[in-house]
């Protein structure tokens, strides 16, 4: 008799747990009263026949944001569930946390500093519209060039004043020019002397870093010279603000960085958040650059971005 119970017992748990009966349909099937179906299960979890466990991604995500945050000493990690490890999914999934985020922390009289690019943009049209007040938003490098691939400057600055409610501040300048002498004569201007201290004033700093690649959309603006390549490719991992450094966020082309116009790095470390946005496998190393430098105390990623960042020596 008891064994015949105990049949019934994992027969019902096949039932409603593998095969998804429900309580009233496994009854009919065993010739029992509903009831009793409920008995039968509830018996097959206090006997170990059926275990239930919960895996919670959430959990997971507390984990390695707090390894992360104790590992590069950030003031706050946050991880974007993604359900595939594919470039175009990474951006859409980081550009809505980034909102989330900045949701949260944008408040009257901050100064909010951008750069340009796609996964700006994805950030960009993620915006919730806020109401806050007197708040300035500046473009941190410059972003013209003679290519005819869109930088997406103008909508992510339009965007997010839409946002929160203010006219943003270009930077009408190119990234990168050829000659220092040239960047310093348009530092001398007064017009883009204020922009660019109005950058280093900003208290928020979003931005990513992009990998060094020819298909990059920076390598694509034509901004650099044969020789800026070939001095890059074998040192740089990743930029900022078109500034390039090493594994160890030390400047690596120390002649383009002279050449090159828009906040310095050393500035992005003074900033109360100075957010790096970025995921994807090509970018780890770049990430892994801009930590070691101290570039970011705020960084959104990817689960699994982060767990390669955390296991990376």
């Amino acid at each position: 008799m008891e064994e015949e119970k105990l049949k019934k017992i994992i027969e019902a748990a096949k039932l409603y747990y593998l095969l998804d009966y429900n309580q009233n349909e496994i009854a009919k099937k065993l010739g029992v009263s509903r009831p009793t179906v409920s008995r039968l299960l509830q018996q097959a979890k206090r006997k170990g026949i059926v275990k239930i466990q919960i895996a919670d991604p959430t959990e997971d995500q507390v984990n390695l944001a707090q390894k992360l945050e104790k590992k590069f000493q950030l003031k706050k990690v946050m991880i974007a569930t993604i359900p595939q490890y594919e470039n175009h999914i990474i951006k859409n999934y980081l550009g809505e946390k980034t909102a989330e985020f900045l949701d949260e922390i944008v408040k009257d009289n901050d100064i909010i500093g951008l750069i340009w690019g796609t996964t700006m943009y994805h950030i960009a049209i993620e915006l919730k519209k806020k109401y806050v007040q007197n708040v300035k938003v500046v473009q941190l490098k410059g972003g013209i060039s003679h290519s005819d691939k869109n930088t997406y400057a103008s909508e992510i600055l339009y965007l997010f004043g839409k946002a929160y409610n203010t006219t943003p501040i270009h930077l009408p300048l190119p990234a990168i020019v050829d000659q220092v002498l040239v960047k310093q004569a348009m530092e001398e201007d007064r017009h883009i002397r204020r922009i660019l201290e109005l950058g280093r004033k900003a208290n928020i700093a979003i931005f990513t870093t992009g990998p060094i690649k020819s298909e990059s959309l920076l390598f694509q603006l034509g901004y650099f010279t044969e020789m800026d390549i070939k001095q890059l490719y074998p040192r740089a991992v990743g930029d900022i603000c078109s500034r390039f450094f090493d594994i160890n966020g030390e400047i690596c082309n120390q002649n383009l960085n002279d050449r090159t116009l828009g906040i310095e790095l050393e500035e992005l470390r003074k900033k109360e958040y100075s957010v790096l946005v970025a995921g994807g496998a090509n970018k780890i190393n770049g990430i892994y650059g801009a930590l070691n430098g101290k570039y970011a105390n705020v960084l959104i990623t990817d689960q699994f971005t982060a767990q390669f960042l955390l296991d990376k020596e």
